[in-house]
């Protein structure tokens, strides 16, 4: 359990450390994110975005477990 924690905290600081440059892909503003404005309401669903960093996650763990030989 202490490796996967490790783990996690080493993806969130390399994250943390990408998010600048990941910020100008465009990430939040692809089409199919939804963007409701009402007055002073605003809603944002970012579906499409989401779907991506799914995929992407699922590959990256799929990746890791296939290199740690589980």
């Amino acid at each position: 359990m202490a490796r996967y924690l490790i783990l996690a905290g080493l993806v969130l600081i390399v994250i943390g450390l990408l998010w600048g440059p990941l910020s100008r892909l465009g990430l939040g503003r692809l089409p199919g994110d939804i963007v409701i404005e009402r007055g002073s309401l605003r809603l944002y669903i970012p579906v499409t975005s989401a779907i991506i960093v799914s995929v992407v996650l699922s590959a990256l763990i799929a990746l890791v477990r296939m290199l740690l030989g589980r």
